[in-house]
């Protein structure tokens, strides 16, 4: 029997990731695959004194954004709805599950397609990211699907025993688990607070970054559950040297394997990948910011071992850095001027690897040293 559960996850969300009271509006949105985490979110927002607003896809019907983008005009791939527009600035949180029936749905559609409409969707998410992250009203949550357990290599009962552990439904009291983490986390963002630079030093892979005037930022499941990293936006035009990812970056249901870029100034000078390098080039011309680096992250949570292809809990590997090209996440609260339509995350094994801080060995065979 599986140790995910949903009504235990929906009280963790409810009590500790966005948490619910009186009188809020709280929206749900997802796949109606995910029918029994989405009873017990609207059962606990309703026991404290919330009101829940659906906003839910169905099933096999997400198909049809293949029509969308086999059929669509530039006009109508560009075209921002006003009612999620009304959606997110009227909500005072929004719980949003993740749960994908399909993670190769997107895979024939042509990249420039993609890219257009995602750079067309940019004031949406700047408002999630902006308001809703602000006033800490955005959480993403898992729900173990048939799709994600095939794209991880698992058997369905496996996966979600997976999901449980990552989010510490294995533990007697979760919320005490995320609280602890929590704290250690806060005394790794101080010390890397009084840094000016950052080198990171692995397989192919030897890059620096100013990190002066940012700060970091304490991962610790309010936003994302699972959870468990340390992150910061670099100073814009300070990326030199290389970085070569370990996993496949994944992003609109592409694989691109074996990326190695190349920084100069701050942005990509040079992008290379095994396989999916088309891509990887359409991606970072998505706009001026998609050549800089928006994040750069320290996994810490132990719970999740496994690769998955899913970076809602491979980014959080306690023994993995990753970047992400873009536009630079909460800027209130971190400093990161880079905008940018995108948010792509890229996964490096750091096992071998070693993180300075202003020369200062901090981190070393996928652990802190702190």
């Amino acid at each position: 029997m599986s140790s995910f559960d949903a009504e235990k996850l929906a009280i963790l969300a409810t009590d500790y990731c966005a948490p619910v009271h009186e009188g809020k509006k709280i929206g749900i949105s997802g796949n109606v695959v995910a029918t029994p985490l989405i009873q017990q979110l609207y059962k606990h927002i309703l026991l404290k004194g919330g009101h829940p607003e659906l906003y839910l896809t169905f099933g096999d019907f997400e198909n049809l954004a293949e029509l969308f983008f086999t059929h669509g005009t530039d006009k109508q791939i560009t075209y921002v709805s006003p009612f999620t527009r009304f959606f997110y600035s009227e909500i005072d949180a929004v719980f949003h599950i993740f749960a994908e029936t399909n993670t190769r749905r997107l895979s024939k559609v042509p990249p420039d397609k993609l890219r257009r409409h995602a750079a067309s969707q940019r004031e949406i998410f700047e408002i999630r990211t902006k308001r809703l992250l602000k006033i800490g009203g955005y959480s993403i949550i898992p729900y173990p699907t048939e799709a994600l357990a095939q794209e991880a290599d698992m058997p369905l009962l496996e996966y979600q025993d997976f999901v449980a552990k990552a989010c510490f439904l294995d533990k007697k009291d979760p919320v005490k688990e995320w609280r602890e983490l929590s704290r250690t986390q806060e005394n790794v963002v101080k010390h890397l607070n009084e840094a000016k630079n950052v080198r990171f030093v692995g397989q192919d892979t030897d890059l620096r970054l100013n990190v002066e005037g940012r700060r970091w930022f304490n991962c610790d499941g309010h936003v994302n559950m699972p959870d468990g990293e340390v992150f910061t936006s670099p100073v814009e035009n300070s990326a030199q040297g290389q970085i070569r990812f370990t996993y496949p970056g994944i992003e609109m249901g592409r694989e691109v394997e074996d990326i190695t870029l190349t920084f100069k100034k701050g942005e990509v000078v040079k992008a290379e990948a095994e396989k999916g390098e088309d891509f990887l080039q359409e991606i970072i011309k998505t706009d001026d910011g998609a050549k800089r680096i928006g994040e750069i992250a320290i996994g810490t949570n132990t719970g999740i071992e496994t690769f998955t292809k899913n970076m809602l809990f491979d980014e959080k590997m306690g023994h993995c850095i990753h970047l992400a090209l873009g536009l630079a996440p909460i800027p209130q609260e971190v400093g990161g001027k880079n905008q940018s339509s995108i948010h792509w995350d890229l996964l490096k094994d750091m096992r071998t690897g070693e993180i300075y801080a202003d020369d200062e060995l901090v981190y070393q065979k996928g652990r802190f040293l702190l």
